[in-house]
């Protein structure tokens, strides 16, 4: 899909059923039943296929590799050139996994509520029980692995060189449960401030192309030929908007808007 939430392409790999999905700059990486397949970004043509010995429930992604998290009790680790050159043995399906930066540690979480430390060889390091259910996704960041797991709970592991050691050594930090607050229901509306005063903001406009409303800048010093991703349920032709600013896009040929959407008067 585009920026326009219009389809650009669909293929339908081997497998019968599929969880994983990554992107680089490079292709799309698509873990199913039969394995890993990777498709051009652009054209969606295949570029190529790897069986990781099961399928495929969980995917990431480091800048050389995808690791994909499988069915058969393992993580996968497959170069991005399709070769799979690693094996991270579980005890139990595999249902997500993560790695630190360029793979230097991968953890894994099983559908027994544990979850696994390895080093970049395979060798496994510590297994743990998570106390709240089995890691349906996980998410490393700056030494933090955050799991959210079967049991609705949102967990927050330290898994810096020196807890890693210390859970290698069976010392394990106190646990801190924080109860999330109640938050009432977000309904979606079409509606949208009215001010006519664009001040410092950027003015857009919705037009007619060829049949379809785009959003195009108005405002000079910016690329009036560019489309402006904007919410489809409040485009309006001839209309113009505020917005507190437009950011062009990281691949480039469109902009992103920033900030709050007000009607221009």
């Amino acid at each position: 899909m585009d920026y326009e939430e219009e389809s650009l392409w669909s293929r339908r790999s081997t497998g019968d059923s599929g969880w994983m999905v990554r992107i680089d700059g490079s292709g799309v990486y698509h873990g199913h039943s039969a394995g890993v397949t990777t498709y051009d970004l652009d054209s969606g043509n295949t570029l190529w296929q790897t069986d990781t010995g099961g399928d495929v429930l969980f995917g990431w992604q480091e800048s050389d590799a995808v690791y994909a998290g499988t069915g058969r009790r393992q993580v996968r680790m497959v170069t991005k050139s399709g070769r799979a050159e690693q094996t991270y043995q579980c005890d139990a399906a595999v249902f997500s996994c993560a790695t630190s930066p360029d793979g230097r540690y991968v953890f894994a979480g099983d559908n027994y509520s544990s979850v696994y430390c390895f080093d970049a060889a395979g060798n496994r390091l510590w297994k743990l029980a998570t106390g709240c259910g089995s890691a349906y996704s996980m998410q490393y960041r700056d030494d933090k692995l955050y799991l959210v797991t079967t049991t609705g709970t949102l967990a927050c592991l330290d898994v810096s060189e020196a807890a890693i050691r210390d859970a290698e050594q069976g010392v394990l930090p106190e646990t801190v449960s924080v109860k999330a607050p109640e938050i009432s229901a977000v309904l979606p509306s079409n509606s949208v401030e009215v001010t006519s005063d664009a001040g410092t903001g950027v003015i857009v406009e919705c037009v007619d192309h060829d049949g379809a409303l785009r959003v195009r800048v108005v405002s000079p010093g910016f690329q009036h030929g560019w489309n402006v991703q904007f919410p489809k349920d409040i485009r309006r032709v001839g209309a113009r908007y505020v917005v507190d600013g437009v950011a062009e896009s990281v691949r480039g040929g469109f902009y992103r808007v920033r900030g709050d959407i007000r009607q221009l008067n």
